[in-house]
């Protein structure tokens, strides 16, 4: 028997019943369940209750007491909404919003632009060096043969570049 509808007169006596009867002890068995939140619990129970409503077979008398049934359906209804809470992302307050910075490519852009900016204003050789070993990815080995000099003198050149380019960073306001 589906009970969708609007309840009757006899309908509502019964649910008055149902409240009279086990409200009560409901109401402290879920505050306990859920840390003592009352308004939570109340729409514990009369959910609890409704569920009672809509399923009048567990209220046969030969079945026995309705009490624990109706114990249980509190019980999984608390978890279910401890669940939803947990599953659901934490909110936050968007007072900081308009100061997060936007990952729109402009930052990056605006770095790679310092960065091409210093590198020329280094030496021919330093540039060059660093090009060949950070930019294309190339061993020191690797950087060595290309530019035709020494191991020992790309890392001497590395080594100084870097420090060059440091320089040249901070006197354009970049700190690292």
């Amino acid at each position: 028997m589906s009970r969708s509808r609007v309840p009757e007169a006899a309908d509502e006596a019964l649910l008055r019943r149902l409240w009279d009867e086990h409200a009560g002890p409901l109401l402290g068995f879920v505050m306990r369940l859920n840390g003592g939140d009352r308004g939570a619990a109340e729409d514990v129970v009369q959910e609890t209750l409704l569920q009672a409503w809509r399923h009048p077979e567990v209220m046969d008398p030969a079945r026995g007491s309705l009490r624990p049934w109706l114990f249980t359906v509190a019980r999984r209804l608390v978890i279910d909404r401890h669940r939803a809470r947990l599953a659901r992302p934490a909110e936050v307050d968007d007072a900081a919003l308009p100061y997060l910075a936007a990952d729109d490519g402009v930052d990056t852009a605006l770095d790679r632009w310092l960065v091409a900016d210093a590198l020329s204003a280094l030496t021919p050789a330093h540039r060059e060096v660093l090009l060949h070993t950070y930019y294309a990815g190339r061993t020191v080995a690797e950087a060595a043969v290309v530019l035709g000099v020494p191991p020992g003198t790309v890392k001497s050149r590395v080594f100084y570049a870097l420090k060059a380019l440091k320089l040249v960073l901070e006197e354009r306001g970049v700190t690292t």
